[in-house]
């Protein structure tokens, strides 16, 4: 019995032990994620609860919920996260689709012309679209040319332009991890559903479909979630008429030197991408879906 009791006491010395030595090897990592997260992340939730007299006050919470132009820039906010997404998933889905049905090399190939705008800065690629756009720019003077309509059409400092460039932006963001669910895919099931009788047409919306949408799931919410802070773009190509969160707590800081208000809107936004994960997260698996769980 008392070699029992030995025998445990050294188990669990031995498992201290281990743990000891696994929280040393972690704590350049946790003490790294404390300097760049926790602590900043903190100080924000402090700064927002901080009135204009030094004081603790609600004052930067309830100015959001009194003024309607603070429900405007979140409406705005969700309105063109969820329409970038929306038409990342029209276009990129069937982008990858057809990417991932070439050859090897000429697939590879593709993907690299995929990930090229993410060798170029933001901002001159954000700016290229303004040139592009604008009522003497390119597009419209081909259009024009060509006859698709006669007068030059607006198509930047409003929602339109701030779409085009942000589906620019985000595209590769969906493509990425809808061709890898769909590379993984075995293609024998494609034949075997042809065999069973199924058309093309079925066999991909019963089978092949299904298979990627994790993929689908986990493109869609990393491009809203992206979105959802973004500030260069809409800045540019919404010409102030776009105006987002994120542009909004840079007003706050640069005209008003109110960094309150500002941490209380990046606390409001960073609550809600919060709750969008969790909500995500009930019905979906997000462990599978980021290549976590087998």
């Amino acid at each position: 019995m008392e070699a029992v009791r030995t025998n445990e006491a050294g188990l669990r010395r031995d498992e201290w032990l281990e743990r000891m030595k696994l929280f040393g090897l972690g704590s350049p990592a946790i003490l790294l994620i404390l300097v760049i997260l926790v602590i900043p992340v903190g100080w924000l939730f402090y700064v927002s609860f901080i009135g204009a007299d030094g004081t603790f006050s609600l004052e930067n919470y309830e100015r959001m919920l009194k003024r309607k132009s603070y429900a405007r820039i979140f409406q705005t906010t969700f309105e063109v996260s969820f329409l970038t997404t929306g038409l990342c998933i029209l276009i990129g889905y069937p982008l990858a689709y057809f990417i991932a049905g070439l050859p090897n090399r000429i697939a590879n190939l593709c993907l690299i012309t995929v990930l090229l705008p993410f060798w170029t800065s933001l901002l001159v690629r954000t700016y290229a679209w303004l040139v592009l756009l604008q009522k003497r720019g390119l597009v419209n003077e081909w259009a024009i040319s060509l006859g698709l309509w006669d007068e030059p059409i607006k198509m930047v400092h409003n929602m339109t332009g701030t779409l085009i460039g942000m589906v620019h932006i985000m595209l590769p963001f969906l493509i990425l991890p809808v061709y890898g669910a769909m590379k993984a895919i075995d293609r024998d099931l494609m034949k075997a559903a042809a065999n069973l009788g199924a058309s093309p047409r079925r066999a991909f919306w019963t089978v092949f479909f299904p298979l990627t949408l994790p993929g689908l799931f986990a493109g869609s919410l990393m491009v809203f979630i992206l979105c959802l802070g973004f500030f260069v773009t809409p800045a540019v190509l919404g010409g102030g008429k776009v105006i987002m969160v994120s542009m909004k707590i840079v007003s706050n800081i640069e005209l008003f030197v109110n960094w309150g208000a500002a941490s209380a809107l990046g606390v409001v936004l960073l609550v809600s991408t919060m709750v969008i994960l969790w909500i995500a997260s009930r019905f979906l698996n997000l462990e599978k879906m980021t290549g976590g769980g087998h």
